[in-house]
């Protein structure tokens, strides 16, 4: 799988130098305080990962990855492991430059707010990557992003109706016992979204013709 991982690097290598410079300006908007980078660069690392996908089809991976020993198995695998590590490294580099902006701006590093910040970021850019990547592997990049732009668009909508109609205060104040449970709650709703995904994209992928 070590081989499918590097090629996955190698296919996206020349978008770094992108994210480098996103990171920066980024970084300089959040100086000025303009921006909050926790948000933006996590989320980042899996759009670049899906531009992988064309690739692969422009390249006609998939049909030599399927003559590989476990090469169907390995090829998603590495999809999954090459975004997590990537996700994990640009979400280490935003924290500290949080920290950075946080002194420099106030003097003051608000190590509980940047970290909930992050972890929020995290959680939220993993749920797009076990939403996606199985439309990916199902209709492929193109009809992905339409769905995938139908699925936000929808969720937003069904957002506003529940918070239109239904009082969640109620809901929120019963749920407080868990607060100091948030993090490990999250971290298990993570690896449980991403093993789901990982099967999932697993079999459609097993199935497909290629």
């Amino acid at each position: 799988m070590i081989g499918f991982i590097e090629k996955d690097i190698a296919m996206v290598k020349s978008n770094f130098k992108l994210l480098a410079v996103l990171i920066v300006v980024y970084a300089i908007m959040g100086f000025m305080n303009k921006m909050d980078i926790s948000f933006i660069l996590p989320f980042m690392c899996v759009m670049i990962m899906i531009s992988s996908f064309s690739y692969d089809h422009y390249n006609q991976w998939d049909a030599y990855s399927i003559s590989l020993p476990n090469g169907r198995k390995n090829s998603v695998k590495a999809k999954y492991v090459t975004t997590l590590l990537m996700t994990l490294v640009v979400s280490i580099i935003t924290t500290i430059l949080s920290f950075i902006i946080s002194y420099v701006n106030t003097q003051t590093i608000n190590y509980e707010q940047i970290l909930v910040t992050m972890f929020g970021s995290i959680f939220g850019t993993l749920l797009v990557l076990t939403v996606m990547y199985p439309i990916i592997y199902k209709f492929g990049v193109e009809k992905a992003r339409i769905g995938i732009f139908l699925l936000v668009f929808g969720i937003v909508i069904l957002g506003s109706i529940f918070l239109r109609y239904l009082d969640v205060l109620p809901i929120l104040e019963s749920l407080s016992f868990l607060e100091n449970y948030l993090l490990v709650i999250l971290i298990v709703i993570a690896v449980m979204m991403i093993g789901l995904s990982y099967k999932i994209s697993e079999r459609i992928f097993l199935k497909r013709l290629c």
